[in-house]
């Protein structure tokens, strides 16, 4: 199994006699577009808190203003990356940005904490799916019946 938790090529196409078959379909891409889709979702709403760094903050163009839409283009940025497999450790870096902005603004340091959770939660299926996938248990993996 590689790092990133999905197996390695040499138990991902076994044949006859080995550990288990390969699935019709990569469950992993479908996964990536999971994560894509939600590395979007988080992007917009991180930018809809602008408008609470304007009036609660040091306003737009400040440097509380310029790194949350760094943050945006990070995370936008990440979902062509997905493949890389230290493109969840970016993610997660990202979020330690997100969760520093507890000291100037607790707000945009909420939406860090909620999708925190979110990609732990992410994590943690893709883990299983790659657990599955090595066992062959995935239905994808399922004999059909002739």
């Amino acid at each position: 199994m590689s790092d990133d938790g999905t197996p390695s090529a040499g138990t991902a196409g076994a044949g006859p006699g080995g550990d288990a078959p390969a699935p019709a379909t990569d469950p992993m891409k479908g996964f990536r577009g999971v994560q894509a889709g939600t590395l979007v979702i988080e992007a917009v709403v991180v930018a809809l808190a602008l408008p609470v760094v304007g009036t609660l903050g040091d306003g737009v163009t400040s440097f509380q203003g310029w790194t949350v839409m760094a943050v945006v283009a990070a995370l936008l940025v990440l979902c062509g990356l997905l493949k890389q497999p230290w493109s969840v450790w970016a993610i997660l870096g990202v979020h330690v940005v997100l969760l520093a902005f507890v000291v100037a603004l607790p707000s945009i340091a909420v939406i860090g904490l909620i999708f925190l959770g979110v990609w732990l939660w992410l994590l943690w299926l893709r883990r299983d799916v790659a657990r599955r996938m090595a066992r062959g248990t995935l239905p994808g993996q399922q004999q059909q019946p002739e």
